[in-house]
């Protein structure tokens, strides 16, 4: 078992000390708001990328008909799956900024005023 680690005067001058920063609420609460978002959308884009591929496996007949020239549903669905990877980016993006970064930013400054 590891010793815990040096309080106070012990602890190296200038160094925060990341385990107490890592059990602080604010920290959880940081966590909490990126899981919160990143993970039911990564399960939403993994669905969605599974349903394209399981389709194009197994519905031959549903993705090869033509939706205008020689435009099918494959190519569609294929075309899909690049504008939704880059609506989740932007999407992230702003959620980042606005919820993510001003706490991360928070966390920083205090940790850069104790040392």
């Amino acid at each position: 078992m590891d010793p815990a680690p040096p309080q106070g005067p012990a602890r190296k001058a200038g160094r925060p000390d990341f385990i107490e920063v890592q059990s602080s609420e604010e920290f959880a609460e940081l966590r909490r708001a990126h899981r919160s978002f990143a993970f039911p959308l990564t399960i939403v884009f993994v669905s969605w990328y599974l349903l394209y591929v399981l389709l194009s496996s197994y519905a031959g007949d549903l993705m090869g008909k033509q939706v205008v020239g020689n435009v099918n549903v494959a190519l569609v669905f294929g075309l899909l799956q690049f504008l939704s990877t880059f609506a989740i980016a932007w999407w992230y993006a702003r959620h980042a900024n606005a919820k993510l970064d001003p706490r991360a930013s928070a966390i920083k400054a205090r940790l850069e005023s104790e040392s």
